[in-house]
């Protein structure tokens, strides 16, 4: 009886995301959750946890919002302890994520304000989330940006919007993971956040699309040399994922089409992203598993 509410449970999620329609909308960046329509699921309902992480200490960068909150939902659900980074016009989604963590009672969440851009702050935030969580055994680099609202494209990408895009989504997970080395040991996983753009780049993306290309090898390179001391090093690459990033960044009027060109015909939701998360960062599941991409892409190859 209970495979079969499980079953039935999954297939009203799925027909709900397949029904939503996404209208015409803007934000200013980098957005924010109810400003959005429809709002994003994150598995706030969804996400049934089996303590597959049980008192794992997990920093999530950008874990206000999007990918990173449903990462915070479904690892606390596990029974992970969790700090989530954000910035300060962010705070508001991110007490968003510790309430809806807290109802459960499994994990924990805990706010750290943090603008990795600077370099500083990026590793300060490392170690207070060491010295928060009493240790540290799992990483997500998923903060990040992008600037899609260019009229012309690659001749309207200024420097200032390029050094913003790399300082935010290279240069800060740089910083971030180097300053994590100090913590983590045999057993840790590192899991970053590329993307479908690192694949096939849009046009309109070029600074963006040039950071997930880099990422993607980033974490090739990083499990050769993790390796040997046990630590695990993968990445997710998504496609098409309702996030506030979206309605902030992307033009309002391709938004209603915004996921169809992937054979699912839709975009995805950020809890779509939370199983290949979890997976990840499980040393029990994926021990085995470094060095590699894991596509979450409604079905477009990245190979």
């Amino acid at each position: 009886m209970t495979g079969l509410n499980t079953l039935e449970q999954s297939d009203n999620d799925t027909a709900a995301r397949v029904a939503k329609d996404y209208p015409p909308q803007t934000q200013n960046p980098p957005g924010t959750v109810v400003a959005m329509t429809p709002e994003p699921d994150h598995g706030e309902s969804s996400w049934v946890g089996r303590n597959r992480l049980e008192g794992i200490r997990a920093l999530i960068t950008g874990g206000d919002s999007g990918i990173g909150r449903a990462t915070a939902i479904a690892f606390a659900r596990e029974g992970a302890h969790v700090a989530i980074s954000c910035l300060p016009s962010e705070v508001i989604d991110a007490q968003h994520t510790r309430e809806i963590v807290d109802v459960d009672k499994r994990g924990s969440c805990e706010i750290l304000e943090a603008d990795i851009r600077d370099e500083h702050m990026a590793r300060r935030l490392v170690d207070d989330s060491a010295r928060t969580l009493g240790g540290l055994d799992v990483l997500v680099n998923n903060a990040g940006t992008q600037r899609g609202r260019r009229d012309n494209g690659f001749a309207d990408l200024t420097t200032e919007e390029m050094r913003d895009v790399f300082d935010t989504n290279l240069f800060g997970t740089f910083w971030v993971t180097q300053q994590a080395l100090h913590y983590l040991k045999a057993g840790s996983s590192i899991i970053n956040v590329t993307s479908i753009q690192a694949y096939e780049p849009s046009g309109n993306l070029t600074d963006y699309a040039a950071t997930k290309a880099a990422l993607t090898n980033f974490t090739a390179n990083l499990a050769q040399q993790l390796g040997p001391r046990g630590i695990r090093v993968n990445a997710v690459a998504p496609g098409p994922i309702w996030t506030p990033l979206i309605a902030s960044t992307m033009p309002s009027e391709h938004i209603p089409d915004f996921g169809k060109n992937t054979p699912l015909g839709r975009p995805g939701q950020p809890a779509e992203l939370a199983g290949a998360m979890v997976f990840l960062a499980n040393d029990a599941e994926a021990s085995y598993v470094s060095g590699t991409v894991l596509a979450v892409t409604g079905g477009r190859p990245i190979f």
